[in-house]
């Protein structure tokens, strides 16, 4: 049963309606949190979205266009509408679409509407990578070696810049997250066109051509440490999570704590997460992401994302702490109150994500009806957070997130097999999936043994796409 920190203060006369700017299995949480809090929930739709499980969740549900997502879920003059039309106090913007855009924050604090989330002048600051750097350099957080920032269409100077930072490197959208806008160079030929083609899909995700390059380090492990700030200075961490089982910058397997990680590393970490915010006087749930050396454990700071993660639940495992509710009464008012320092973590937690994917085939998207869809029973120490109920459309229009399998144990063995055994309860038909492959990651020796780093999942490649096509064989 997850508990929001005692020491905050909740009024219920600030928030009473709550539009939720997302869909999907964040809309549902979100939706779950506030209702428990008295919240009456107002969830947006889109065309394809009109029988979804968010939308029926939620007390009332708004319409806000068509299924393409840039005429509906960012459409920002729409979903401003919705929450006028229907009375809300406050908007959520969960993760991804708006909720790291600051004229979207900007706007609804204009009209009159409480933000659930940082300031935007700190979306802002810590959304644009290169400005991000230079404010954890400011704060003395290690920061990977970089270059400058070069716009759509510049290219010159980008050759003496890699030489400068080193290869291999990566290319990195300025305005970009979650993997998009991110390829990975490993030496001068053929860079300048990387980076036109980076610059190239900068402008079309996010806007904002600029790019910038960065030192990759080959073997090395991706840390976050999970904030909650107050806005004022003052700020707690939830402790830390690893994020290094990726597939092309996306993660796929998440874990808190971080495995084999040195109680020295782990607090330094937690520390110089807890200065960043310190020196943005961050208010809400954030995250400081960390790209940490495999071996020698040196840390350098990678990003700051100033939302909740889609990761958040594995932290709320290990601490009985619900983030979202934390949110809402900050929202609500809670500023004038008193945060603990350090809070207790107990157990391990993995977070599973389960795609409409076919590993079989170079992980193409599968979208369709989700013919049956029977989640496992319930078990102590599982939760499975979804938007999806059995005959629902997965469509090509958003993220092929199906659900998120989320684990806790005693230790990390045990939550490792409380999440096996859930996936193998877990039946889905219509569509594929990587069920199969998350289950060989599981119980792949490596895993097993912690041996944990950002290219784990390209590594072992051909041995897990052989152990998942061997599930599916044994299930047929």
């Amino acid at each position: 049963m997850l508990t929001a920190m005692s020491s905050f203060a909740w009024s219920n006369d600030i928030v009473r309606k709550l539009l939720i700017a997302n869909r999907g299995e964040i809309a549902c949480r979100i939706i779950r949190s506030a209702q428990a809090l008295g919240i009456s929930t107002v969830a947006i739709y889109s065309e394809a979205d009109r029988d979804s499980l968010h939308a029926q969740m939620a007390d009332e549900a708004i319409a806000v266009g068509p299924a393409q997502p840039t005429l509906s879920y960012l459409n920002m003059q729409r979903i401003l509408e919705a929450a006028l039309e229907s009375g809300a106090d406050a908007v959520h913007p969960g993760y991804g679409f708006l909720s790291e855009n600051a004229a979207f924050a900007e706007a609804v604090i204009q009209h009159g509407l409480i933000w659930v989330g940082p300031a935007p002048e700190t979306i802002r600051q810590m959304g644009d990578k290169q400005t991000a750097r230079g404010t954890a350099a400011k704060a003395d957080v290690p920061v990977v070696r970089g270059s400058v920032r070069f716009k759509i269409g510049e290219l010159a100077g980008v050759e003496a810049a890699a030489e400068k930072v080193g290869f291999p490197l990566l290319i990195k959208a300025a305005a970009g997250g979650g993997g998009i806008g991110m390829r990975q160079a490993d030496g001068p030929d053929g860079l300048a066109a990387l980076v036109a083609s980076v610059q190239a899909a900068a402008e079309k995700s996010f806007g904002n051509g600029d790019v910038y390059l960065e030192r990759y380090l080959p073997k090395a492990r991706h840390v976050e440490i999970q904030v909650f700030g107050l806005g004022d200075g003052r700020a707690v961490h939830l402790f830390d999570r690893d994020c290094s089982l990726q597939r092309r910058f996306q993660k796929v397997i998440e874990e808190a704590p971080a495995p084999n990680l040195a109680s020295r590393v782990r607090d330094r970490m937690c520390e110089a997460a807890l200065s960043l915010c310190r020196e943005t006087n961050y208010a809400g749930a954030g995250t400081v992401e960390f790209i940490v050396d495999a071996e020698s454990f040196e840390f350098f700071f990678l990003e700051m994302n100033t939302r909740i993660q889609v990761e958040h639940p594995i932290t709320e495992m290990i601490t009985g702490v619900d983030l979202v509710a934390m949110q809402l009464k900050l929202a609500a008012g809670g500023t004038g109150v008193t945060i603990p320092h350090t809070l207790e973590t107990e157990g391990c937690a993995i977070e599973c994500r389960l795609y409409a994917e076919n590993p079989a085939k170079s992980f193409f998207p599968s979208p369709g009806r989700l013919t049956i869809f029977r989640l496992p029973e319930p078990l102590p120490g599982l939760r499975v957070d979804t938007g999806y109920r059995e005959g629902d459309m997965v469509t090509p229009f958003y993220d092929p997130l199906v659900a998120k399998i989320i684990a806790h144990g005693k230790t990390r063995a045990a939550a490792v097999q409380t999440a096996i055994s859930a996936l193998e309860n877990l039946t889905v038909e219509g569509i594929k999936t990587n069920r199969s492959f998350l289950l060989a990651c599981l119980r792949d020796e490596s895993f097993v043994a912690a041996d944990l780093h950002t290219r784990f999942l390209d590594m072992h490649k051909t041995r897990l796409l052989a152990a998942a096509e061997e599930i599916e064989r044994s299930q047929t």
